[in-house]
């Protein structure tokens, strides 16, 4: 039975064979979590969510790095330096600026677009540039807006 906040699988097995893989009950399970999760999850918080023994330590590290290495996912550490995942469908956050909370993991999209490519010297080429903004959200600091 799927929760309404999940995805379905088929939308997420799609997800996963465009960007060239196998789609794996692990795969698909763990992109419903991160795409149902309001902020993003430590590997722990995903291997509790999920429950045991749903997924073996193992076999979830190289999910959320294969993940991650796709696109579908976005991995970066906290404060504590822990790792933190997001859910990500290709190209979807390449036209927009990102704030991350530092205290809480959460990854917030705003409404500006990032700066332009600088120019890079002869032979060099672009694959990826990310622009990420970081500091507290409003909850973690204690403000409402």
């Amino acid at each position: 039975m799927s929760s309404p906040d999940l995805p379905s699988n088929d939308a997420v097995a799609g997800h996963i064979r465009r960007a060239g893989a196998r789609a794996t009950p692990a795969r698909i399970r763990v992109m419903q979590l991160l795409h149902a999760a309001p902020t993003a999850l430590s590997h722990n918080e995903i291997e509790l969510a999920l429950g045991a023994p749903a997924i073996d330590r193992v076999t979830l590290y190289r999910v959320l790095d294969w993940l991650v290495e796709s696109g579908l996912a976005h991995r970066n550490a906290d404060v504590h330096r822990v790792f933190r995942f997001s859910a990500s469908v290709a190209g979807e956050h390449t036209t927009h600026i990102h704030f991350r909370c530092e205290h809480c993991g959460g990854v917030f999209c705003l409404d500006a677009a990032p700066p332009a490519a600088p120019s890079l010297p002869a032979g060099f080429t672009l694959s990826r540039m990310d622009f990420d903004l970081r500091g507290r959200c409003a909850h973690c600091a204690g403000t409402k807006q």
